[in-house]
């Protein structure tokens, strides 16, 4: 009898083994070909968001409930980098898959050069239908990308979006880009948040303007996230199950050593996958990746062809859980922005350290904000030049922002704001040379010529002002 139980439990124990082998295969089976199917494709871009602006990445007061309904059904990238801190050379480079020395697009308002191909073009030799809605390529670009259709209205998204697909035949697969202008400037004049209760990086001075311009600011954040859980619930059901969906900021926000800078502030970017089937719901990496990437992987799972000379690579592997591991060191570069913006930087960073060479260190750093002091956008600087004028602390901000040394060094690890500079540090040394070696020889192969493109503001000179910016558009 005890050997007759015995036989019966080891032939259920086989049965129970085989069938759990047999779903393992048939679900092993079910995500490969999945995988191997060509997924319809969304690709939401914000404009000008910090990446720690939104509740997935640990902001308490702002409310962005979309994108942490993104995250939980997605991959969550903890180390994801722009090209550029500034929105023409930022999307260039993620249209084209080439750093800005390479396609041309170096300064603010710039277009890649005419022999630089878009990277659209793949997809639709792959059988795809592209389109564009918003600011997707900077103003006035979304026509030179060659998407079978764009609309470049950056209000009404949402409706622009479902008027357009609920009067047109689409055959698929399909790709649709969305660029959202929210929380670019002019930010809203609505305060949906309190500015006592916002909070501010301690790099800010604390001032009643700047606390009301970042409700505003947050306002702006919450619009974007409600507008695109819209229209990802409609174009969700129209395109069904097998959707790659991608969230992404151009670049951070415009506030002080944010944009128009190399600290992570300002080129370090949420970014959120969702591929239902292949990608882990809730998962998280901290695999560095680039926007010359994005659409590299896009090609990639896709089945188009990559072209060989692209500066960046997939991640598809990265997406599959297969590995943590991508880049191990992020580049970035800025050139400038017309009469506003002169003054030329470089980076390399990796997951501890960050070198930043700022090319014309005589000069002044200083962009739209500081400038033009416009209501809803830099009106909150005469705070700080007012606090600055008897608060010391508030004076070596105002200080910093303006004049940099030549070279900063950070310690990312213990210095996650790059508020302490440790390029004199004599223990960092080593480290240092290496990193500046590797840095030099990068743009060597970019082709760099560390060109400044207008005059800049010297530094113990005064600082411009919206006169300044008159004269010399007029040549004065």
């Amino acid at each position: 009898m005890t050997i007759k139980t015995n036989q019966s439990r080891l032939v259920y124990f086989r049965a129970q083994m085989m069938a759990m082998l047999l779903l393992f295969f048939r679900l092993t089976f079910t995500l490969e070909l999945k995988a191997q199917e060509k997924p319809n494709m969304i690709v939401y871009l914000s404009d000008d968001l910090g990446y720690l602006d939104v509740s997935v990445y640990g902001a308490e007061v702002v409310k962005t409930p979309v994108l942490e309904k993104l995250s939980k059904e997605g991959m969550t990238f903890n180390n994801a980098f722009v090209a550029s801190p500034s929105c023409a050379p930022s999307r260039a480079a993620l249209l084209t898959g080439l750093m800005p020395a390479r396609n041309g697009a170096e300064v603010n308002h710039a277009f890649p050069n005419p022999d630089i191909p878009y990277l659209i073009g793949q997809l639709k030799s792959n059988g795809y239908s592209i389109f564009a809605f918003g600011k997707v390529a900077h103003y006035g670009g979304n026509e030179k990308c060659g998407f079978d259709f764009h609309h470049d209205e950056q209000v009404n998204l949402y409706q622009n979006i479902s008027q357009y697909f609920d009067s047109t035949q689409v055959e698929g697969p399909v790709c649709v880009f969305v660029g959202d202008r929210r929380p670019h400037v002019w930010w809203t004049e609505e305060m949906d948040y309190s500015p006592n209760e916002v909070d501010l990086p301690p790099y800010f001075i604390d001032t009643k303007a700047t606390r009301e311009h970042r409700a505003r600011y947050y306002t702006d954040v919450s619009g974007m996230d409600n507008e695109m859980g819209q229209v990802l619930e409609y174009l969700d059901k129209m395109l069904g199950e097998n959707i790659f969906t991608l969230f992404t900021s151009d670049h951070g926000a415009q506030w002080p050593f944010a944009k128009w800078n190399l600290y992570d502030a300002g080129i370090r970017t949420p970014l959120i996958v969702k591929w239902p089937g292949v990608v882990e719901p809730g998962s998280e990496t901290d695999a560095m990746v680039s926007w010359v990437d994005i659409l590299p992987t896009m090609l990639d799972i896709s089945g188009s062809d990559i072209p060989n000379d692209l500066d960046g690579k997939p991640f598809t592997e990265v997406l599959k859980g297969n590995t943590h591991q991508f880049r191990d060191f992020i580049y970035t570069t800025h050139s400038g922005d017309g009469n506003f913006n002169v003054y030329p930087i470089r980076s390399i960073r990796d997951k501890r350290y960050k070198l930043i060479i700022n090319l014309v260190p005589d000069a002044l750093h200083t962009n739209h904000s500081d400038i033009l002091r416009k209501d809803g956008a830099g009106a909150y600087w005469d705070s700080w030049d007012e606090e600055a004028a008897h608060n010391p602390l508030a004076a070596a901000i105002v200080q910093r922002y303006f004049v940099r040394p030549e070279m900063e060094f950070y310690d990312l690890a213990n210095d996650p704001n790059e508020q302490y500079n440790l390029a004199d540090d004599a223990k960092y040394q080593a480290i240092i040379g290496k990193m500046e070696s590797q840095l030099k020889s990068w743009m060597e192969e970019q082709g760099d010529q560390e060109k400044v493109y207008l005059k800049p503001y010297p530094a113990n000179g005064p600082k411009p002002n919206a006169s300044t910016i008159d004269k010399r558009k007029n040549g004065q």
